[in-house]
């Protein structure tokens, strides 16, 4: 999708109603360190640090459609306890039209996953999945008919929790709405006449005791699943190599995905649903939809845990398509903070380093080498060109600062480069909040810019080695002398 789409859709989708139904959950995630194996059994020892807590499931699929710009109307069931207030207050806080219902016989479904680092070492889950009683069954169908007629797209989330039942389905269907199903299990044709059936690979593949490999194969499994239930068109989602889209009296069409670096696949089904369904909901053509729903689910999967994409993640996603690898790297201050703020999202370790890199010698690329080894991801605050003039005279710099940057782009101990024009980067530095500051041992720590800064959020100050005789004023001699 290019921009002259994905601008005019994304506008489009804005403030546009939608319906989300089915199964509600709650996500939490339990961050911390393992330092040690525990003396009493074979297993690490998680020390935490933080917790997090996000709607899951169908809730999920809310939280992105809000994310996106719709305005999402949410109906599931909430139950009991701690995990029930919570979820009420999550739904509150993402600006989801409320129409759960309640259910104090059962738990809310929570899972709980403890990570360290970029590991996650056990998932917990809390839930009931039984059948919902016949009063909580009414209860439920008669706050989805009310969903309904605030949204004219209806998106059903089954994760086989019991929410999505028949007398769901037919009050989903009530007033002529266009159904799209994310399901559940082996038996599509319990979904009744949807518009479209959203399956994974390996479900589409459980349904129809087809392999789904090779494109091939995918197109035999979507045409035995059409044929075995009333849905208008089937798109089966296939992770790295894009989605497939099977509609009746058609051939089958393949939408590719880009590569991405995948974080975390939790939740990109329900970003994939999200995306769909609101530019569905906004007038948008199925192949357009698709190919939203591949980008926001692209964006999404280089993200920790279950999170939401926004508007300009998915222009920004779009732009860097387009970019030289160098070009990619390169961001305004305000983009490097989004940047920053996913990665640490990663568990990912953040370094800053500074500097107006003239001329680029061998003595800068050793110590990008170090302060890159001492962090996952390095950041590097390049000095504007009046910057330079202020700190080195009217003679420099040497290279303009679009020069400077694509240079230092090519250069793989480097991750993002952002201008500053201050003469310390010490705004960049508050902004960023790096785990790791380093400069060269020929300061001191005392000189170092932003190092008090650094070590109160619990960060380190290092001192990279020096390359002796190389300096960007000794080249500049040097070719002095040999004119």
């Amino acid at each position: 999708m290019d921009l002259s789409a994905l601008q005019p859709l994304l506008a489009a989708m804005a403030g546009v109603r939608v319906a989300c139904v089915g199964d509600v959950m709650l996500d939490r995630y339990v961050q911390g360190e393992v330092e040690r194996i525990s003396p009493e059994a074979p297993v690490p020892v998680l020390r935490r640090r933080s917790e997090t807590e996000m709607l899951g499931a169908a809730g999920n699929v809310a939280r992105n459609v809000a994310a996106l710009g719709g305005r999402p109307v949410l109906a599931g069931v909430r139950g009991a306890g701690e995990g029930g207030a919570r979820l009420a207050a999550l739904i509150g806080q993402d600006g989801i039209v409320d129409r759960t219902v309640g259910d104090k016989e059962r738990p809310t479904t929570v899972k709980t996953r403890f990570v360290a680092g970029q590991q996650q070492l056990l998932r917990l889950d809390e839930e009931e999945a039984a059948p919902l009683g016949p009063a909580l069954e009414s209860e439920l169908a008669e706050a989805v008919r009310l969903a309904v007629q605030e949204g004219g797209v209806v998106l059903v989330s089954d994760y086989a929790k019991g929410a999505v039942t028949r007398a769901t389905l037919q009050a989903a269907r009530s007033g002529g709405a266009v159904l799209i199903v994310d399901p559940k299990g082996r038996d599509f044709a319990r979904y009744g006449p949807v518009a479209l059936l959203k399956p994974n690979a390996a479900e589409l593949a459980g349904a129809t005791g087809l392999p789904t490999r090779t494109d091939d194969e995918v197109a035999a499994a979507l045409q035995a699943a059409l044929a075995s239930c009333e849905a208008q068109a089937v798109l089966v989602t296939r992770a790295g190599q894009g989605m497939s889209l099977a509609r009746r009296g058609e051939p089958v069409r393949h939408f590719r995905a880009r590569p991405r670096e995948v974080f975390d696949v939790s939740g990109a089904g329900d970003t994939s649903l999200a995306a769909l369904g609101l530019a569905v909901a906004a007038g948008a053509p199925i192949d357009q939809a698709v190919e939203l729903a591949i980008l926001a689910s692209g964006v999404v999967v280089e993200k920790a845990g279950t999170a939401v994409v926004t508007p300009s993640e998915l222009i920004d996603a779009e732009l860097a398509q387009h970019w030289a690898p160098s070009e990619a790297k390169i961001a305004t201050p305000e983009e490097a903070v989004r940047r920053v703020a996913r990665w640490r999202e990663q568990g990912l370790r953040i370094g800053f380093t500074n500097g107006c890199f003239d001329i680029l010698h061998r003595g800068h690329v050793a110590y990008l080498a170090q302060a890159r080894s001492w962090c996952d991801r390095l950041v590097l605050g390049l000095n504007t060109d009046g910057s330079i003039r202020r700190l080195k005279g009217p003679e420099r710099p040497v290279n303009d600062l679009e020069s400077r940057a694509l240079v230092l782009g090519a250069l793989s101990h480097v991750d993002l480069i952002t201008p500053f024009g201050e003469d310390t980067p010490m705004a960049l530095i508050q902004a960023l909040r790096p785990d790791v500051l380093v400069k060269g041992a020929d300061y001191s720590e005392a000189e170092v810019v932003g190092a008090p800064e650094v070590r109160s959020w619990g960060g380190e100050v290092r001192l990279a080695d020096i390359v002796e005789g190389q300096s960007t004023t000794a080249a500049i001699a040097r070719l002095r002398a040999a004119s």
